[in-house]
């Protein structure tokens, strides 16, 4: 192949995909102190996303009015128009705007941020590698996460390979929502699958989420047939799934997966309120409060009343 680099296990490293950010020092995307690397792109569109600038697979200009400092460097940047100052300020006009960043990257007070960048297999590695030393002590390693990392399995699969040629420990933080094709051959690679599990009614899921959980279901027992070590993600949403008969879908899920599949419960919180703004898009759960830790809590202790291996 013209122009790439080959790495280990034939791995090549100049293979490229849409990242949106690398988070270094993570302590709840798996075990130990963790590098997240999340992508851009995902076929679900849940009404309480914490990540909504990683939905859409290609980039976006997250814009914070209160950053802006007037300085109008981004209307000379911009050669579409979308940025103008008129007697009431800065105007940002989205449907002007082609998402090439040219106003992020001179936007000196950070009010304008372009959400995804493109960066190869080999760029990836070599920033999650800084933190070896950490990873070595605490038990960590690299996650994947997203959006949806199978919404690019070419991608992601280079990057679970490359991973563990260097014996980096790896979790791939998954919807399940993708071709079986594209999560069987990360079942070698990825110490640990953290698998969301949201609805188990398929109709409130596709009234959530935007999509049945049909395909979900049917990768995470054949994940757990491969032998694929895995813990379930349950984020809890008040008016959604705060209930008894979920509770009770969910050690049922547990129980037909057997044993050693953990579950970990994800409150509902708002800190994602601020990123819908500065994406232009209104919160689908608008004013909902995040959930109180005591109230967490109780739902732990009644999934381990349960026989649930649950926790925070």
């Amino acid at each position: 192949m013209n122009g790439s680099l080959i790495g280990d296990e034939g791995v090549d490293l100049s293979r490229v995909g849409r990242v949106l950010n690398i988070q270094r020092f993570a302590l709840h995307d798996g075990p130990g102190v963790r590098t997240t690397v999340f992508l851009k792109g995902c076929p679900l569109s849940c009404a309480w996303c914490q990540n909504p600038e990683s939905i859409a697979a290609e980039p976006q200009i997250m814009y914070a009015a209160a950053r802006c400092a007037g300085c109008r460097a981004c209307e000379e940047a911009c050669r579409q128009g979308a940025h103008r100052f008129d007697g009431e300020g800065h105007v940002y006009d989205r449907l002007r705007c082609v998402r090439c960043g040219a106003c992020a990257a001179a936007c000196p007070a950070g009010a304008l941020e372009l959400a995804g960048r493109e960066q190869s297999v080999g760029a990836v590695l070599d920033e999650v590698q800084r933190d070896v030393p950490y990873y070595a002590e605490s038990g960590g390693g690299l996650t994947i996460s997203g959006g949806e990392p199978l919404v690019q399995p070419a991608f992601t699969a280079a990057l679970a390979r490359q991973a563990a040629a260097r014996a980096l420990h790896t979790c791939l933080d998954t919807t399940g929502f993708a071709p079986w094709a594209a999560l069987e051959p990360l079942v070698a690679v990825v110490d640990l699958f953290l698998y969301d599990v949201k609805l188990l009614d398929d109709g409130a899921h596709r009234r959530w989420t935007g999509r049945g959980n049909e395909l979900i279901l049917a990768n995470l027992e054949r994940l757990v047939a491969a032998g694929a070590a895995v813990e379930l993600r349950c984020p809890i949403i008040p008016t959604v799934n705060d209930t008894d008969d979920h509770l009770d879908a969910l050690a049922r899920l547990v129980g037909r997966l057997g044993g050693g599949v953990g579950c970990a419960i994800l409150p509902y919180h708002t800190m994602a309120r601020s990123k819908y703004d500065r994406l232009g898009m209104v919160a689908p759960l608008g004013d909902l409060p995040s959930i109180p830790p005591q109230r967490a809590q109780q739902w732990v202790d009644a999934l381990r009343r349960r026989g649930v291996d649950a926790r925070l």
